[in-house]
């Protein structure tokens, strides 16, 4: 199965090419340029650079989620378009699993913490144990304040592998309460294109109308506005 999958939940964007597990290329940028600007481009050079024909694809992933709200709406629409122009199946993954790859190398029983900065001293997360080589799902998708995270991850066996663009933050709050854990360096603490890929792997490709985000929180336009109802509705 020929898979091109698509990254943009985070300041990262990703793209990248996997053939049945195996990765043929990936294109990695972190320069902080909007991703509706650098997505498509990045996937069709990557195209281009493998001579891979657009027809070849059996299918295109992308992370749907959970993320930044503007980074996932430009991805999923992004895969939306070339879905529907190519007439291919759309996969959807969670973020989160497709992150925890960056730990499938520490081999079985390793716990790997998934952690995105969702502000106001809460991440996104989801925890996972390697077995056979493949990330294996401990617990859903969440949004949760540091210090249930913490709590969860003192109840489990192990000291975790912290990784995603929250891990620097969940690794200075368990450094001060000396909870031992380790964190990833360099392309293994961002999310990419090629964890999406092999995420992808064993899910049911759908319609490109079928493909929609997944946010677990309100946006913050959405939350003051919330709050806005709320506070005309009391007086």
């Amino acid at each position: 199965m020929l898979i091109l999958g698509i990254e943009s939940s985070a300041k990262a964007a990703s793209a990248a090419l996997v053939r049945d597990g195996e990765l043929i290329g990936q294109y990695f940028q972190c320069s902080g340029l909007t991703h509706s600007a650098t997505l498509l481009p990045m996937a069709e050079q990557l195209l281009a650079s493998t001579g891979t024909d657009k027809s070849a694809l059996d299918a295109v992933a992308v992370a749907r989620g959970p993320g930044s709200f503007t980074g996932i709406r430009i991805g999923v629409a992004a895969v939306k378009g070339l879905c529907w122009a190519l007439e291919k199946p759309a996969i959807g993954v969670s973020t989160l699993e497709a992150m925890a790859w960056n730990g499938s190398g520490l081999g079985d029983g390793a716990l790997i913490c998934c952690c995105m900065d969702a502000r106001r001293s809460q991440v996104y997360n989801a925890l996972f144990t390697i077995r056979d080589g493949r990330p294996e799902r401990l617990c859903p998708d969440r949004a949760v304040s540091l210090a249930e995270l913490a709590d969860d991850l003192a109840r489990r066996d192990g000291a975790p592998f912290l990784t995603g663009d929250g891990a620097r933050l969940v690794s200075e709050y368990l450094g001060d309460r000396a909870m031992p854990h380790s964190a990833a360096k360099g392309p293994l603490l961002h999310q990419s294109a090629w964890g999406v890929c092999m995420a992808a792997l064993d899910k049911e490709p759908e319609s490109a109308g079928a493909l929609l985000p997944v946010y677990l929180r309100l946006s913050q336009a959405e939350r003051e506005r919330q709050a806005r109802l709320e506070s005309e509705q009391t007086h």
